[in-house]
Order: structure tokens, then C-alpha cells, then sequence
């Protein structure tokens, strides 16, 4: 990837990455004239485009892994949200923090735990994780769950919120699966579940945005506990990453299907039948970008073989053609986007260790790749509008080398 006029700015100290992946313990977002980063300590740091220093919150009871704000997003009629950021935790508590934007003073918080339970142990898969917060008309919407393992096997507690102003709550909806993300678009919150091992058996439920009440379902039909990866909203319908059959589907308002795109279905691969999951979608009124992510054999769970799909970005029209395809480089950590572009974070194949695909990709709907940059250390968070791109990098290093690449730190390029 060729860079297009980085600059960086160091965000402190944290324990690197190792060969696999720590999990998602940073985040960013963009304003008007604010870059934020939220940080492993529980800091939120607000920072001016040239990456001067605003202010800095203090440190939290965990991990920040998730950020939306208001600004610039609310009518006049809800003038109340202007200048507010909103932070999800992984931590005990599974906080939802509300600040100011211009101060970083605390105007709110919410415990996700009162609802969900508390951990297990306090270890990183078993503590409260809040895994969406989404800016919408006159309301935060935050998707949060909690995981624990039994005699009977895994289990999850999750809801999805509505947040007013105030920090109080409008409405809850409740699931014994694991949501991952949400779409909001004007009257519809869209939450996909990945993983459904309880009663409740749909990955995809379009909520109605001021009652929390179920106006669609959707499930890709297949068996076992995975089924969405992701979902973005259109403006009649919906784009969805299937983890049931490793499609990208196109629907329509009431759920039915437009199209069904095969994107890393299982195909043998040196012997063995492999696959790789879906997990990124962005769809506009020009099209719908889908990126997948790692190679898993059909048997067992090791494999040297790699599908020819894996870390790949996907451009499709909304009548399910493919307008283009092209690499992400490595493992898609998160993405970012802003109108018909997409960034995409990526860090190395767990299994391959290969620090040259660590970096951000930025991608046009319609027209594929346009730009991106390369980074020493994982990129896991990204954030993007119409003037620049932002990440996080983070350190790694890997077990074998004794060398730690990349650093704890804020990356902005400034796209053409």
C-alpha cells in the first residue's frame, strides 16, 4: 500500500500483540475538527486534525472498543446530543460513557453488568463487552454482551439499547446471542448476531428505532451457531455478511432476498476443504463493499492451505453483480466509513505472522481501491470521512523473534 502523507501521535504504552490477535481494546472516530481515540487504559484523547493534544480523560474501569458521537449527526429539534461522545467498554462493568466533546468532562454512565450479569472471571473473553455504539436521529443506540461457558456449553447474555440524552433508557432488546453490530437509518436500528447458541435463533433483527419493537428477522438457515457477521442499512433494505454460509446478501425492506453473492464458500485448497467468514459490509445507494477474513478448514481446526478469498475486499452492485474485487492484506480488524468509501484495519494472519500486512486500505463502493497506508505494528480501528483516515496501531510481537514492531500510537493520512 502506498502511503498518501501520514502523520502520527503516540497514545502511551500497551502490552503488545502476540502471534493471535489480543481482541479489539482501542477504537477511533472523527469529527468536524476532532480526531478521538479511545485506549486500552480506558482513556478517552481528543486531538485537533493536526493531531495536537485537547484533553484526555482519565483512565477507566476498562478497555475502550467503542465510540460514536453526536456531533454534527442531530436535528435542531434534538439540540440536546450536540457535542457529546459516546464510549463502550470491555471491562467489569461493561460501562457506556457519555462526554463532552469539548471538555472530556463525564455527563453520564451506564453499567451494561446491572443487566447482563458480571463476569465469570475477569479474563477477556468472559468480561461485559460493549461491541457497537451508533449515533442515531435523537438517540445512542449500543449493542452490549456478556459471554460465559457452562457444563452445557457457551452462553450469552446481550441487549441493545436506546440512550436519551440524559443517560436514561428507552427501551432494551434482549437476546440469548451474541450481537457484533449495528445499523441505524432513520426510523431502524439492524442488529447482526454472530453467534446464536441459545433460544433465540435469527442473526439478523431489524428493531423499530423508537420502540425497540421486532419489524423484520432474518436468518441465513443454516445449521450450527454462526449466522451474521455484519449488516448495513439501505435506504429500502439491507446488505448482510452471512457466517452461515459465507455469502453477502442483498435484501429488501421486508427481509426477502435480491441477491445472494458466494464470496469464500468452501473449495479445496491443497487437500483440504476451506472456507473464510464474511466479516465486514458497507452499502450505499451505489453498491455494497463485503471483506472476509481468515481460512478455516471444514475439518478440524489447523490448515496450511489458504482459500483464494480470504482478506479480501468484494465491490458488488445492489443487483448482486461483482463490480470488483482486491486484497485487504491481512485480517480485517475493523473498518471505517463515510459515504461511498470504506477503510479497512487489517494485522497479520494469525497463523502466518506476516508483519507486511499490517496497514489500512481505503476503497470506493463502485470503484475499488484508492489509497491506504502501511504500519510496523497490527492496525485494529479505523475511522473515516470525506477529508482523512484514521487507525490504530498497535505493537506486536511475535513469540519466536524477540522483537517488538510498531508502536502504541494514532495514524492520520489525509486522502486526495
Amino acid at each position: 500500500m502506498s502511503s498518501l502523507g501520514r502523520r502520527n501521535r503516540s497514545l502511551g504504552d500497551v502490552e503488545p500483540a502476540g502471534s493471535r490477535h489480543l481482541g479489539r481494546r482501542s477504537a477511533v472516530a472523527l469529527t468536524d475538527d476532532t480526531v478521538l481515540a479511545g485506549t486500552a487504559d480506558g482513556r478517552l484523547r481528543a486531538f485537533d486534525r493536526d493531531l495536537h493534544s485537547l484533553w484526555t480523560t482519565e483512565t477507566g474501569d476498562g478497555r475502550v472498543v467503542s465510540i460514536d458521537t453526536f456531533d454534527g449527526k442531530n436535528t435542531k429539534e434534538n439540540i440536546a446530543f450536540d457535542g457529546k461522545i459516546v464510549a463502550g467498554e470491555r471491562g467489569p462493568a461493561g460501562a457506556v460513557r457519555c462526554h463532552d466533546l469539548a471538555t472530556g468532562d463525564l455527563v453520564w454512565r451506564y453499567e451494561t453488568a446491572d443487566d447482563l450479569g458480571e463476569p465469570q472471571e475477569e479474563t477477556r473473553f468472559l468480561l461485559p463487552f460493549v461491541a457497537d455504539v451508533v449515533a442515531g436521529d435523537d438517540r445512542m443506540y449500543v449493542a452490549a454482551r456478556r459471554y460465559e461457558r457452562g457444563d452445557d456449553g457457551r452462553r450469552f447474555h446481550s441487549a441493545v439499547y436506546a440512550f436519551r440524552p440524559d443517560g436514561g433508557v428507552d427501551w432494551r432488546y434482549r437476546a440469548d446471542a451474541s450481537p457484533i453490530s449495528l445499523a441505524v437509518r432513520e426510523d431502524r436500528v439492524a442488529v447482526a448476531y454472530n453467534r446464536c447458541p441459545g433460544d433465540h435463533q435469527c442473526g439478523l433483527v431489524v428493531l423499530d428505532a423508537e420502540t425497540g419493537d421486532e419489524r423484520v428477522t432474518w436468518d441465513p438457515g443454516t445449521d450450527g451457531q454462526r449466522r451474521v457477521g455484519d449488516v448495513s442499512l439501505l435506504a429500502e433494505g439491507m446488505a448482510v455478511a452471512s457466517h452461515g454460509d459465507y455469502c453477502g446478501y442483498l435484501l429488501d425492506a421486508d427481509g426477502g432476498q435480491r441477491a445472494r453473492v458466494p464470496l469464500a464458500t468452501p473449495e479445496s485448497v491443497d487437500g483440504d476443504r476451506v472456507y473464510a467468514y464474511p466479516n465486514h459490509v458497507h452499502a450505499t445507494a451505489a453498491g455494497a463493499v463485503f471483506v472476509t477474513g481468515n481460512t478455516y478448514p471444514e475439518e478440524g481446526r489447523e490448515t496450511d492451505a489458504r482459500h483464494p478469498m480470504e482478506h479480501t475486499g468484494v465491490g458488488v452492485s445492489l443487483g448482486g453483480e461483482r463490480n470488483w474485487t482486491h486484497p485487504v492484506d491481512g485480517f480485517a480488524t475493523g473498518i471505517g466509513t463515510h459515504g461511498d468509501r470504506i477503510a479497512v484495519a487489517s494485522a497479520q494472519h494469525f497463523r502466518d505472522r506476516d508483519a507486511e500486512s499490517h496497514g489500512l486500505s481505503v476503497f470506493d463502493v463502485v470503484d475499488g481501491p484508492i489509497g491506504g497506508l502501511d504500519a510496523e505494528g497490527v492496525v485494529t480501528a479505523a475511522a473515516l470521512d470525506g477529508d482523512a483516515a484514521v487507525a490504530i496501531e498497535e505493537p506486536v510481537a511475535y513469540h519466536d523473534e524477540g522483537e517488538e514492531r510498531g508502536a502504541y500510537r494514532l495514524l492520520f493520512d489525509a486522502l486526495a
